[in-house]
Parts: C-alpha cells; sequence; structure tokens
C-alpha cells in the first residue's frame, strides 16, 4: 500500500551534511552551484552550520507549521495584547500548538510571528465535524483510454507526475471512530497542506478571544481580530521559493513544480496541471482555472470562424458595389448631402465617406449573418460541454455531494456573530442563529435602493456622454472649413463621426472604470449590512449586485450604438432634438457607411481597453507594491530569511479575489456574444487575452500572493445562471443588430425586390430621400454663405417621398417593406437559433454515462467496505470476548451459536 503523499518513511526532516553530500543535493534540486552560494552576502562558515530557516516545520524540524499569524507592538498594546493573550490561550484548548518568533529574529525587528501547528488528534476531530473524504481503496478505474493520433498532444503534455501528483482513490467522509477503515500510512501527512489549513483557518475564524466567563459574542473570530489591528496578516505557508525546490525532503515543493511547468508564459501553449492546482490550492480555485482553460480552448472554434468571416470582407472587397458608387466621381462626387448639425456643418459630397463605406464593408457582409448565427449556436456548445467538464472534475475532486452536506457547515461567523436571536432547528433540533423578518427586509429595501441609485448614475452619465457626442460633433465639424463643401476631415483618415465616436468611448471608458472603483466598495458594504448566512449565500448576492451594475455600466454606451443612435433622426424639415429644440443638441444620424463601424469602434475601445487595463492591475500592481515591500527577499541568504517573512511581503489573497477574475471573463463573455455580429474579430482578441490571462494569474498566485486558505466549490456558482442568461440574450441582441443596426437587410429586399437586373447597381441612390433646400428653416442651415450651381435639393438616409409628391416627406411603401422584413428577420433567426440551442442542449447530457458509472461503483464499494469492516469489528470483538471471558460462560447453546453466525 503506498502512502498517499509518496514518501518514504526514512526521509529525514533537517539534517546537516557534509560538503559532497550538500554539493550533490544543492545541484538536484536546482539551487545552483556552491560557488554562486558564496556570492551571497553573509555566507559565512557559521551560516553553513546553522539550520535553515527557509522551512515550513517548527524549531523541532517534526511539526509542520499549517498556519501563521503576525503581529508588531503599537500604541494601543496593552488591550491588544490582552486579546492576543486570550486569544491564543482559547486556541491551546482547542489543541493547536503554537510557536512564537521573537521580533528580534525578523528582517524588520518589528514583527513577531505565531506559528500554528495542528496535532492528529485536532485534524481528526475537524476532519470529522466538516465531513473531509479521505482514500479508502485505491482506484480500479483507469484514467483514460487510448485515444487516436494522441501522439499530436505530446507538445502540449505535462510530464505524469504533475498531471496526477497522486494515485486516484475511492474516498470516503473521514469518521474519526473507523481509523483503521481508511488508508493510514503516516498520520504525519495522511492530511495534505491544503486540508491542514483549511481545519486551522475554521478554527481560527471561530474562537473566542474574550475571558473565561465573559461570554461576548463579538469577540470571536481571526477575522475580528485583523480587523482590529491585534494581528496583521493570518495565512498558510508556501511549501518553497518558487524559483527553487525546497531543500527539506519533506517538502512537496509543489509550488516549484507549478511555476515551472505552469506560471511561466512559455508555457502557454502547455495544458494545465489541475489536479495539481487543486491539491495546492484547493477545490475553488482550481474550478475557476478549470473553467478559464476550457472558455479559452473553446474560444478557439469562435476566434478561427470569426477569422474566416473577417477573411471573407477583405477578398470581396473588390465586389462592394455600394462602396463603388459611393467613391465614384460621377456618382457619389455628384451627389449633394444635407447637413448633419445645425449651423456648424455644411452641405456635403458623399464620395467623401468613400474610406467610411469600404471599412464598414469589412463587418458588415453576407458573413456576418452566418457568424451570429453559428455564435447562438457555439454558446450552447460551450455551456453544455462545460457542464459535462464540471460534472467530471466534481467526481475527480470527490465534491459529488459536497454542497448538500456542507450547507450547514459554511455558516460566516460574521452571522453567529451580529445574529443574537435563536430559534430550533427542525431538522437538527439544535437552536440556531437567525435574521429576523423585519430587520431582513429593512436591509434588503436599503440595498436595492442603493444599486437602483447607482444604475441611475449610470444612466445619468450615459445621457452625459451622448449630449458630449451631439455638441462635439458640431465642433469637429467646424474645425477645418471646406471651400468644395466635402465633409470635413480631421486629420486624413478620420471624419467628424469617427472623431466623435472615438473620443465618446474614451470618455465612456474613463467614466466606467471611476464608477466601478467607487461601486466595488458600496457592493460589498450593502452586501455585509445584509448579513448573508453561508459563504454561498453571499458570494451570489455580490455576484448578481456587481454584475448587474458592471451590465448596465460595460453595455449601456454599446445599446445605444446599436439601438438608439441614428434611428430617431427625423428629416431636414422636421429634425428630432435629444431634449427639444431649445437645447440645440439634435440627435445624432449615423456614418453614412452606416452605424455599425460605430458599434466596431465602441467595442473594440471599451473591450480592448477593459481587457489592458485589468492585465496592468493585476500584473503590474501586485509585482510594484511586493518589489516596495521587500527589495532584498530574494538575494538574502535563506538561513537569514525566514519561510514565514517570505510569505509575509506577499500581497493577500482576499477572499473575493476569485469574484472579480470571474466578473472580468463573464463580462469579456458578453462583449463577444451579445455584440459579436458588429466585430468578428472579438472572439480571436479574447483568445488572445486569455491564453495572456491564464499564465498571468498562474504567475500572480504562484509568485505575488501569499497562498490563500484552500476551500471548497463543486461549481462556479452564480456565474452559470449568468452565462446561461447572457447566451440567450446575445440570440435577440445579435438578432436586432443584424436588422436594424446593418444595410444587410435593406439591401437584400433592394436586391430582389426593386432591383432592375438583378444586381446592386443603384443602391446608393435608392436608399438617399431627396429634400428641397429652400424648404430648410432657417436654424438648420450653415452659418457660411454659400451657393451650389444649379442644384436645388440635398439628399439624405431615410425612404420618404420626394417634394411635389402628393405624399412628400411621409414613409415609402418601400420603408414598410424593409421594416417588415427586419421584423421576420428577427422572427426567423431567434427560432431557428433557439430550436437549435434547445435541441443541442437535450442531446447532450449533463454528466457523462462514465462518470455515472464511477459514482455508482463507488457508492457500492463504500456500501461492501463498510459492511465488511462492521463485520470484521464484530468478529475481533467475539473474539476477544471469547478469550477474556471464562469458558464456562461463554458456552452456547447450538441455536444461539447458529443465530450469531447468521448475523455475521
Amino acid at each position: 500500500m503506498r502512502r498517499i503523499t509518496g514518501k518514504a518513511k526514512d526521509e529525514t526532516l533537517i539534517e546537516l551534511q557534509d560538503t559532497a553530500d550538500s554539493q550533490a543535493t544543492e545541484e538536484c534540486s536546482g539551487n545552483g552551484s556552491l560557488s554562486e552560494r558564496a556570492l551571497l552576502p553573509g555566507n559565512t562558515e557559521t551560516d553553513k552550520l546553522r539550520p535553515s530557516k527557509d522551512t515550513v516545520f517548527f524549531r523541532d524540524g517534526v511539526r509542520r507549521i499549517d498556519f501563521v499569524l503576525s503581529y508588531v507592538d503599537d500604541k494601543d498594546g496593552e488591550k491588544k495584547q490582552e486579546r492576543r493573550r486570550e486569544f491564543e490561550a482559547n486556541l491551546k484548548k482547542e489543541g493547536l500548538e503554537l510557536e512564537t518568533e521573537d521580533k528580534s529574529n525578523s528582517k524588520d525587528q518589528k514583527t513577531y510571528f505565531l506559528k500554528i501547528h495542528a496535532p492528529w488528534d485536532v485534524l481528526a476531530k475537524y476532519a470529522d465535524v466538516l465531513k473531509i473524504k479521505v482514500p479508502f481503496k485505491e482506484s480500479d478505474i483507469p484514467h483514460g483510454q487510448d485515444v487516436p493520433l494522441e501522439w499530436l498532444s505530446h507538445p502540449i503534455r505535462l510530464p505524469e507526475h504533475i498531471m496526477h501528483p497522486q494515485p486516484d482513490y475511492f474516498t470516503y467522509p473521514f469518521d474519526k471512530g473507523k481509523i483503521d477503515f481508511f488508508l493510514i500510512n503516516d498520520k504525519d501527512t495522511f492530511f495534505p497542506p491544503s486540508t491542514r489549513n483549511r481545519i486551522v483557518y475554521y478554527i481560527l475564524a471561530r474562537c473566542p478571544y474574550y475571558k473565561e466567563g465573559q461570554k461576548d459574542k463579538d469577540k470571536t473570530g481571526i477575522k475580528r481580530l485583523l480587523s482590529n489591528g491585534t494581528y496583521t496578516t493570518a495565512f498558510p505557508l508556501h511549501d518553497c521559493q518558487y524559483w527553487k525546490r525546497a531543500r527539506n525532503a519533506e517538502c512537496e515543493s509543489e509550488r516549484y513544480n507549478l511555476y515551472m511547468h505552469w506560471a511561466r508564459f512559455l508555457c502557454f501553449y502547455k495544458e494545465q496541471p489541475l489536479n495539481l492546482i487543486r491539491k495546492y490550492y484547493g477545490e475553488k480555485i482550481g474550478i475557476y482555472f478549470a473553467w478559464l482553460g476550457f472558455y479559452t480552448e473553446m474560444l478557439f472554434f469562435a476566434a478561427v470562424m470569426g477569422l474566416i468571416c473577417f477573411t471573407y470582407g477583405v477578398l470581396s472587397y473588390d465586389d462592394n458595389i455600394s462602396s463603388k458608387e459611393i467613391c465614384d466621381a460621377d456618382t457619389g462626387g455628384n451627389i449633394l448631402m444635407c447637413p448633419l448639425c445645425d449651423k456648424k456643418c455644411p452641405f456635403w459630397k458623399l464620395n467623401s465617406t468613400c474610406l467610411s463605406s469600404w471599412q464598414s464593408h469589412l463587418f458588415d457582409n453576407e458573413g456576418t449573418v452566418f457568424f451570429a448565427i453559428f455564435m447562438g449556436i457555439w454558446v450552447t456548445l460551450f455551456l453544455e460541454f462545460w457542464k459535462r467538464r464540471q460534472a467530471q472534475l466534481e467526481y475527480e475532486w470527490d465534491l459529488v455531494d459536497f454542497e448538500e452536506e456542507q450547507q450547514q457547515l459554511q455558516i460566516r461567523p460574521e452571522f453567529e456573530i451580529r445574529c443574537t436571536n435563536r430559534r430550533l432547528n427542525k431538522i437538527t433540533q439544535e437552536m440556531e442563529p437567525y435574521l429576523p423578518v423585519p430587520s431582513k427586509c429593512a436591509r434588503f429595501c436599503l440595498s436595492g435602493v442603493t444599486v437602483l441609485f447607482w444604475i441611475c448614475l449610470i444612466v445619468a452619465c450615459i445621457i452625459g456622454v451622448i449630449a458630449y457626442r451631439l455638441a462635439v460633433y458640431a465642433a469637429f465639424a467646424s474645425i477645418i472649413k471646406d471651400p468644395m463643401r466635402r465633409i470635413q476631415l480631421v486629420g486624413r483618415f478620420i471624419t467628424p463621426q469617427l472623431a466623435t465616436s472615438v473620443t465618446a468611448s474614451c470618455i465612456n471608458f474613463v467614466i466606467i472604470m471611476i464608477l466601478n472603483f467607487f461601486y466595488e466598495r458600496v457592493a460589498v458594504w450593502i452586501t455585509d449590512m445584509e448579513i448573508p448566512k453561508t459563504h454561498l449565500e453571499y458570494e451570489n448576492r455580490l455576484t448578481m449586485k456587481m454584475f448587474l451594475f458592471q451590465f448596465v455600466n460595460y453595455y449601456s454606451s454599446c445599446f445605444y450604438v446599436a439601438f438608439f443612435k441614428g434611428k430617431f433622426v427625423g428629416f431636414p424639415g422636421g429634425y428630432s432634438y435629444m431634449f427639444g429644440e431649445w437645447s440645440k443638441l439634435r440627435n445624432e444620424e449615423c456614418d453614412p457607411g452606416g452605424c455599425l463601424i460605430e458599434l466596431t469602434t465602441q467595442l473594440v475601445i471599451v473591450m480592448a481597453g477593459k481587457q489592458l487595463w485589468g492585465n496592468i492591475q493585476e500584473a503590474l500592481l501586485p509585482l510594484i507594491r511586493n518589489y516596495w515591500s521587500s527589495r532584498k527577499g530574494r538575494h538574502n541568504p535563506e538561513n537569514h530569511y525566514s519561510r514565514w517573512e517570505q510569505d509575509h511581503v506577499l500581497q493577500n489573497f482576499s477572499q473575493l479575489g476569485l469574484f472579480y477574475e470571474y466578473l472580468e471573463m463573464v463580462i469579456q463573455f458578453g462583449f463577444i456574444t451579445l455584440f459579436v455580429a458588429s466585430f468578428p474579430l472579438a472572439p480571436l482578441l479574447a483568445l488572445f487575452n486569455n491564453i495572456l490571462e491564464i499564465r498571468v494569474d498562474a504567475w500572480k498566485f504562484t509568485t505575488q500572493f501569499r497562498r490563500p486558505v484552500a476551500s471548497k466549490a463543486r461549481k462556479i456558482g452564480a456565474w452559470q445562471e449568468i452565462l446561461n442568461a447572457v447566451a440567450i440574450l446575445s440570440v435577440v441582441t445579435n438578432a436586432f443588430i443584424m436588422a436594424f443596426t446593418s444595410d444587410m437587410i435593406p439591401r437584400l429586399v433592394y436586391l430582389y425586390a426593386y432591383s432592375e437586373d438583378s444586381s446592386m447597381k443603384g443602391y446608393i441612390n435608392n436608399s438617399l430621400s431627396i429634400y428641397n433646400i429652400s424648404q430648410i428653416r432657417l436654424r438648420n442651415m450653415p452659418e457660411d454663405d454659400w451657393t451650389v450651381n444649379s442644384t436645388i435639393t440635398c439628399r439624405y438616409r431615410d425612404y420618404r417621398y420626394p417634394p411635389g409628391h402628393q405624399k412628400e416627406y411621409t414613409h415609402t411603401m418601400q420603408f414598410w417593406h424593409i421594416l417588415a422584413a427586419k421584423m421576420a428577420f428577427i422572427i426567423i433567426m431567434e427560432h431557428v437559433v433557439f430550436v437549435v440551442k434547445f435541441f443541442v442542449a437535450w442531446m447532450i447530457p449533463d454528466v457523462p454515462s462514465g462518470v455515472k458509472a464511477r459514482i455508482k461503483r463507488e457508492r457500492y464499494l463504500i456500501q461492501e467496505y463498510l459492511h465488511n469492516y462492521e463485520r470484521e469489528k464484530i468478529k475481533l470483538q467475539l473474539s476477544a470476548n471469547f478469550i477474556t471471558e471464562p469458558q464456562s460462560q461463554m458456552s452456547l447453546t447450538p441455536d444461539t451459536y447458529e443465530t450469531l453466525t447468521e448475523c455475521l
């Protein structure tokens, strides 16, 4: 029977070796040569003989450090000393063993470190309480089957000991009354470090620090001690330095393995060692990286298809008849367009928008319709296949029945402390804390009003940005006066429409970042105020608040450009204004090439800007902070710079750290699904970002953050429902974008219903209505004097009858035909995509059949082994009774013996 950790019993903890042995050890572990170590300052003969402080064990070299608390003496020292004294005394009563490092031994000569070790009895007690699953039999089910052409995947594979750091076992919740039922070969290594620090943190979070006999519920838990400054930090230790293996043979050096095979960017094409991530950081972080990796893999297919659609737009560049007509001097050059704004904007020639029309064709073509339908189906495949992958991980990581069994064990200490009312639990028949209904309703109302206020604030900011767009367009248009009355150019290739769109998008992005900064703190505050009962409930509530705000914050500007801009413009004789005519803010018209290119611009700026800013925050900020915290850490000799000091200067990974990682990716998911019809290259940008994101997150976890407390999670939580909602909404938004934002439907109606030769020739002239210049009101006319030789009319984008017609300036029948075609397209596209989505979801089972079989086999084996275990236990008890009691008293009648045999 193998040990779970794979370590041999005879490996020593700390050993002072002779020179030759020491050199061999350091060369094998990658610590560098002795000549390199000789260059380090302070590396004297005395240092060589001194045991290394870069260790995860107590001074005796036997007891492992499971948690570290740090504190400093300050002005309020007496009160804090009293709290620490009571807290540490209560920790000892729980059975934990403590060891203090004096401040004279620390690098800054100010910080004390309290090292905590959980002995076997404590671990066994709380493993029983927490129902932690542990192995009782090595699995007889192979990892996987041989796949054809498996050799093609060899370049991305990692070594077997990295992908599977421990054998696969059948597991059962720990029971300290059945110790001999489990595969316990060495009690010191039976529980891995991640499980040990999880148990210790559970104790720390519930341990009081009031004096005996003075029951004060507020004085409970390490979180409160951290908030009032009694302790400065609380963290489990990394097992070694990330750039080299631990010198101690008992240290697993898992951090080093994670860095070498996962966290370096040069490993970007390699698979992720999910089992090792889970073993080192816990299931909650493991499931995040599993989801992020799977999402990135699925993005590859969307990126390829988007690139194909974009390539089609490039290759069909020369076949774009509409753009040729706009650019043609005899067609577009002879069409005089009405002013796009009041006073400041002149009349302009249509061919001045030649470049814009070519740019629009790259994204607004026949391939875009196909890509929008494809993405609707891709989203369904992604979500359904993720459910299968998630079910597989639930089984492999012993999370199948986790939530049902652990719900009560996840009660937040804050809930227990702040809820003083008690009531009887009908299931457990024990008194438990609860929040009264009136208090709960009041808190929810205040929370809802706060969220609504911030959403209204976003809407107000968006209205302000729209007003900026309306006001600044005239300013851009009047920068340079063109005597030929062509549309004014800012620079060589930028029209006033594009300049307005770019600057407004940048301003909107800055506003988004500022609002995010403040709302994140408000959301945490109001969620704390609600006092959720469990950690899962807390995260779900915060998730819904944050996503609702972020949804409005990030997507509102894109919704405006896609569905409102250019739709309520009016016509030269009756323009519409944002706040009425007194405001002089005339509603925006779309770029002559259509509104889709402006939506593309908005999407690229906000999406790319968010990803760039996110990577800067995630990579540079922790690096800069750690650099300033300790600029000498890596250059100090190990025996002068202890393991707890090295981890102490790293950044703390907060409980909500993963929340922001998920939020960033789900916002990105919205960009590539809700508005992908306007920018087929969005999945490609997301793919490149995610490849970098995985390695940045891995590098950050491995090198810049303290080791997080391991915690369990069987799935991605409320994010799953949010993704489902975004997937359904994306079908609707893309259908409306293709119908109302793109020019695809008007072109198709013209091609099949109005073209004389079944071609796109004449489409531009057909799509522009005529207006009599003499009928334009004075307030809408350009300020400068102008003359147009024998030209008495101008053109504008709409389908209205010309001047002199019986129904002049009212919508033509073609307008209603196009509107009917748009509505029909929306209904058909939505129904087709939804039918395919639901059919695919029905066809793909959420749990693979192989996983179902494994779960059934494990449950069968548990019952069988427990039955055999109880039988053997009864036999041993009976045998002991036969031996110890007198033979005369143990004489059994044949009937009694037969009954006992049947029971066994």
